[in-house]
């Protein structure tokens, strides 16, 4: 072909692959993203035939990392994070700590030194967002108290290695290794580093906690007003991307981190909804290309030329992580039941394991081989996780047939407590949803000739219409002036001064119309007789809503027809009486 065609081909071919073999998957009753990770085998260097770009769809799959990152933070808000701070902090740094002295024990057995067992044990320890996401969609446990205490166990998770990433590079010199490569490399004295990247991250976190809630819903409301539905998912994308990419920049921070945030703040606005809708189509395709980006990265061999270390790495994923997350759980005074939810979700590794794994192999301080373990303990752990988790319900099952008594007290206060706290954010989450259809079946109660509109032009004119109040005897319209907008009377009474006649209009009525209709200047005063509440839609906003509502549009000019036939006819008919 005269031109390059990489990335088009790896979609192309990471889709076609993905799309068969996870129907393959499906059919032999395995959760799809075993197929993709198989069609990412496929398409990858170990495997003969075609072979797709690796660093391409490395960045692609980052991108689908970013967006659902953002769809958990559109579903999650900082009330949540705050609320099972007192399990994630602590289980996640104790489970990342003891994790990781298991993985320098595990490469102590195999000759490593130092240096690369805590590259290999911190790799090892982390798990990935992405998978325990769809597997906890696939069980309808996002929403569930386990799920946002894993949720949030993995968030702290991520910041943890984002101060790894820092540190690494500082430390690889005394570890046995050579500082001062990559991206992450640092320079200047250890603590001074620490220092930065503690305020880095300190800065981040009060930029999306007080500046991004009163900056972002407001950038989506003035774009919704617009009307354009492909303007809103644009900007939706702009801001999960945008944001990511400037946290990632700017603060140091992970991109999935950065876009996990992007959605905390979006959360704030009541268009979050339809956000997560518009980008929902993004998110499944380019998480996709993540499960195959992952599978081209593996290299089957290496099963074949060390089984016994791709065992002792699937076991500490496994079982090692899993009963350190049980007993974490457990000791912090938790139930068991969140115990077993917590250790499903965490036996696995992904996307920040082999962030460390290139690290730790261009600081010199693990060897290839240890990459190449910690991929096959990726793609292997992912694709049993499903089995985890059946296995870890049975087992609950199990345990509470045994000791009924002592599970199902074990943890209660806590764990009830927590609920409480949650319930209570979801409350008040719904009930700010509950307002906002309030004030739609208001304005529908109010204006029946709206109901025949969609529920998204409805919201679409919710957004358009700019409140307005008037006092009895405020003039709202002069005669002669210019048709820039046309009024809604959600409540009171207007009249219409006419030459030689007052017309009264009350609420669920509409003026202005004509002049916004014609271009012309205002033929008629209109006076507030009662304290009023108007909804305004301005002549751009009316004549970019009723090109795309045409029925709408007639519906108001045949109103707007009839009452200027009536004027007339009142004209006329006080003429021949003025002759009479």
């Amino acid at each position: 072909m005269p031109h390059d065609v990489a990335l088009i081909a790896l979609i192309a071919a990471g889709f076609v692959f993905a799309a068969i073999f996870g129907y393959l998957a499906d059919r032999l009753h395995l959760p799809p993203l075993v197929g993709y990770l198989v069609a990412g085998v496929m398409i990858g260097s170990s495997t003969p035939g075609f072979v797709a770009d690796t660093a391409l769809a490395s960045q692609l799959a980052e991108i689908g990392v970013i967006l659902l990152m953002f769809g958990v933070g559109l579903h999650f808000s900082a009330a949540d994070l705050l609320a099972v701070r007192g399990v994630a902090i602590p289980g996640a740094i104790g489970q990342i700590a003891i994790a990781t002295l298991l993985g320098i024990g595990l490469t102590s057995l195999w000759g490593w030194d130092l240096g690369a067992g805590l590259v290999f044990g911190l790799s090892l320890a982390v798990a990935s967002t992405v998978v325990l996401l769809k597997a906890l969609e696939e069980r309808n446990l996002v929403s569930s108290a386990n799920g946002r205490v894993a949720v949030g166990w993995l968030i702290v998770e991520d910041l943890a290695m984002v101060l790894a990433l820092v540190l690494l590079p500082a430390f690889a010199g005394v570890l046995g290794g050579h500082a001062g490569v990559g991206t992450h490399a640092s320079s200047g004295p250890i603590w001074l580093t620490i220092g930065i990247t503690l305020v880095k991250v300190a800065a981040f976190a009060a930029v999306a906690i007080f500046i991004g809630p009163k900056i972002v819903p407001w950038l989506l409301t003035s774009v919704a007003r617009t009307g354009s539905r492909e303007l809103f998912t644009l900007s939706v994308l702009a801001i999960a991307l945008g944001i990511a990419f400037g946290a990632a920049e700017i603060f140091g921070v992970s991109f999935a981190l950065g876009a996990f945030f992007a959605g905390l703040i979006m959360s704030e606005s009541h268009l979050s909804h339809r956000a997560a809708a518009d980008s929902l189509p993004l998110q499944n395709a380019f998480s996709v290309l993540f499960f195959v980006s992952v599978g081209m990265l593996f290299d089957p061999s290496v099963v074949v030329r060390e089984p016994l270390m791709v065992l002792g790495v699937l076991a500490l994923i496994i079982v090692g992580k899993s009963l350190i997350a049980f007993c974490v759980v457990l000791l912090l005074r938790y139930p068991a039941s969140m115990g077993f939810a917590v250790s499903a979700g965490l036996a696995q590794i992904g996307e920040f394991s082999f962030i460390l794994a290139g690290l730790g192999v261009s600081l010199g301080l693990l060897p290839r081989e240890g990459q190449d373990l910690i991929l096959a303990g990726a793609i292997l752990s992912i694709t049993i996780n499903p089995l985890v988790f059946l296995a870890m319900e049975k087992l609950e099952k199990s345990a509470f047939s045994r000791w009924p008594v002592r599970m199902a007290g074990y943890g209660s206060a806590k764990h009830d407590r927590l609920c409480r706290e949650l319930a209570i954010i979801s409350q008040e989450r719904e009930e700010r949803d509950r307002q906002h259809h309030l004030e739609i079946e208001q304005l529908l109660e109010t204006f029946p000739m709206f109901a025949e509109l969609d529920e998204s032009a409805q919201e679409e004119l919710l957004l358009l219409f700019r409140p307005r109040s008037a006092s009895p005897g405020d003039r709202v319209i002069r005669t002669g002036d210019r048709g820039d907008s046309m009024y809604f009377i959600a409540s009171g009474a207007v009249e219409v001064q006419l030459e030689d006649d007052e017309i009264p209009l009350g609420a669920g009525s509409f003026f202005g119309e004509m002049a916004v209709l014609t271009g012309a200047r205002r033929t008629a005063d209109v006076v507030a007789v009662d304290f009023c509440q108007f909804l305004v839609l301005e002549r751009r906003d009316f004549n970019l809503f009723m090109s795309r509502h045409p029925s709408l549009r007639a519906a108001v000019s045949s109103m707007a027809q009839e009452r200027q036939e009536m004027n007339v006819s009142r004209q006329r008919r006080d003429q021949s009486l003025d002759a009479g």
